[in-house]
């Protein structure tokens, strides 16, 4: 037992500790803000008591899956790449979407 708790402490240095640079920094504050639109949808929903996408979901999206896609091609990682590529252009697409029906409820009022 002894051991294996030992070989998870030299794992988790050497994953937290030993490659710890400005990359790293750069994907943990990507995945802060990916993981921000999470919180935002649900504080949306629970204050309309109703499933709601807001504005901010879609732009922390694209925040933190632009940062992220740049950190999966530093990493040089083709699955991460390939994911983050594709909900890249997603997020923006919905982005789009989202000021394009910003604006026409703009004009109405």
């Amino acid at each position: 037992m002894i051991y294996y708790l030992s070989q998870i402490g030299d794992y988790l240095h050497d994953v937290f500790i030993d490659q710890f640079d400005w990359w790293v920094v750069l994907g943990l504050v990507a995945q802060i803000m990916f993981t921000m639109r999470f919180v935002v949808q649900w504080i949306a929903s629970e204050k309309a008591q109703r499933s709601v996408i807001p504005f901010a979901f879609w732009t922390f999206s694209l925040g933190g899956g632009t940062l992220l896609l740049i950190y999966a091609l530093y990493r040089r990682d083709p699955v991460f790449i390939a994911g983050q590529a594709l909900s890249t252009f997603i997020y923006i697409r919905n982005l789009q979407f989202a000021l394009r029906e910003r604006r026409a409820q703009r004009a109405v009022t």
